[in-house]
Parts: structure tokens; C-alpha cells; sequence
């Protein structure tokens, strides 16, 4: 497979993520559907973090299997690479709000609908880019049919990603413009198209645990908003059911993809 076809195939895997941000043009919802739709978010959220946590603790994990046999130099790297980049996309995103809303304290507003939904694109976009390397090596290596089944997965897994966006959208008073629905979108899905170019040119596990480290802590720091907004809108009750929701049909579009690669 040529290069120029891998990259269209990772643009075109990243683009399905404008398919689930319309819904952030909606208005009008009780403030028990938007917290139904934000407990649903959040389910789809938690699933992602779980997966990139998952994907990026294998290679640690094979690092250290062979630091058993003396070679302890590639674990003591990629331990160090997962805990600075977790490190990174938590605390760059505390910080972040706090430069740009004063927020630091436990009881400070909650951010904007809008900072929240960049946020959570900022972290989907990371964990896009290591979506997009897989796509890009396995092309480069010719293993074409799972390259693929690679596009057709993501290309599900990301109209979930971009509902995860849209929902915190829903609360604005105003229906979001089109440009901004426009950038969230290429924020969250074009690190895709950029993944798939540089995982076709080079591979590297060091910069693979690196980018799903950074995505994983910012992550952390969206989840935890997420919670903090959905005791405000919903009743524990209903906001479990929404999690749970959300949960499940995240990992339904990943065992779709683990099925059709097997």
C-alpha cells in the first residue's frame, strides 16, 4: 500500500468523528437529558481511558519482561515515558484552566461547555494519533487486509468519540457555531490523518506509550469534570444508567474491531 493511500485511509478514519457533532447543536433538552447525554459521555470516556491505559501498558509490560533477563534499560525508558506523559496531560490541563479561568480550588466553577468539549477533543486527538500509527505501520508493513480492518474500526469507534464531544455542547444557551463544531472536530480527529503519515514513515514504541500517556492524563482530568457536572445535573440513579450506556456501547464498537482483526 502507498503511502499517499495509508494517509487518505487515516484521514478518512479520523473525518467519521464530525458524524456525532451535530448533536451539539440540539437545544431545548430538560436538564435531565442533558445529563442524561453528559452520563453517557462520560461512560464512552471511561471506556477510552481504560483502553488507552491498556493499549499503552503492553509495551511497558513486554519492557519488563525482559528487564528480567538484564536488560532493564527499554522498561526504566518506557516507565519513565508513561508517567511524565500522564503527568503532562493531567496537570497541562489543570494549569491550563487555571491560566485561562482562575480555576484551582476544588469548589471553582465548573469550565464553559465549550472549554470542556475542547478539552475532551485535545485528549481524543491524542489518542487519535496513536490510532493513526497503528494504521500507518501496518500499512507500511504490508499487512494491508489489517490495515483495513484498522480504518473500519476507528472510523466506528470515532462517531462515539465525537457524540463524547458534542454533549457538553448541549448546555450552551446558544446553539455552537459551525466553525467551532468545525475545529473541535479536527482537533479530535485529524491527529488521525498526522498519526497514520508518521507511523508509515517510522515506528516507535517510545513515542507510541508517549502519545497514550498524554492522552490517558488528559483523560483523567476530563472524566473528573465530567463527574463533577453530572452530580449537578442528574440523580445518581440516572446518571449510573447514562455511564453504563455509554460504557457499553464503547466497548461494543471495540469488540467490533477486535472481531474483525482476529
Amino acid at each position: 500500500m502507498s503511502q499517499a493511500t495509508a494517509v487518505l485511509l487515516g484521514a478518512i478514519a479520523g473525518a467519521t468523528i464530525f458524524l456525532g457533532l451535530p448533536v451539539a447543536r440540539i437545544r431545548g433538552l430538560p436538564k435531565s437529558v442533558q445529563g442524561f447525554l453528559n452520563a453517557f459521555a462520560t461512560g464512552i470516556l471511561v471506556f477510552l481511558l481504560w483502553d488507552i491505559l491498556s493499549h499503552g501498558s503492553a509495551p511497558v509490560e513486554t519492557a519488563l519482561g525482559a528487564a528480567r533477563n538484564g536488560d532493564r534499560g527499554p522498561f526504566v525508558g518506557m516507565g519513565l515515558i508513561i508517567a511524565v506523559g500522564i503527568a503532562a496531560g493531567l496537570l497541562g490541563l489543570v494549569y491550563f484552566n487555571r491560566a485561562l479561568f482562575g480555576r484551582l480550588k476544588h469548589d471553582a466553577h465548573t469550565p464553559s461547555p465549550k472549554s470542556l468539549s475542547l478539552a475532551i477533543a485535545t485528549g481524543l486527538g491524542l489518542h487519535n494519533l496513536s490510532e493513526g500509527l497503528a494504521i500507518g505501520q501496518s500499512a507500511h508493513t504490508g499487512a494491508i487486509a489489517f490495515a483495513g480492518v484498522l480504518v473500519v474500526g476507528f472510523a466506528l469507534h470515532n462517531i462515539t468519540e465525537g457524540f463524547g464531544i458534542a454533549a457538553p455542547m448541549t448546555m450552551e444557551p446558544k446553539p455552537v457555531s459551525w466553525g467551532f463544531l468545525g475545529l473541535a472536530g479536527l482537533i479530535g480527529g485529524g491527529p488521525t490523518f498526522i498519526g497514520t503519515w508518521i507511523g508509515y514513515l517510522a515506528s516507535s514504541d517510545y513515542f507510541y506509550v508517549a502519545f497514550l500517556a498524554i492522552a490517558a492524563g488528559a483523560l483523567l482530568y476530563v472524566v473528573n469534570e465530567l463527574f463533577n457536572l453530572g452530580r449537578r445535573l442528574s440523580s445518581p440513579p440516572a446518571f449510573a444508567w447514562g455511564l453504563l450506556l455509554g460504557f457499553l456501547v464503547a466497548y461494543s464498537t471495540d469488540l467490533i474491531l477486535t472481531f474483525a482483526s482476529a
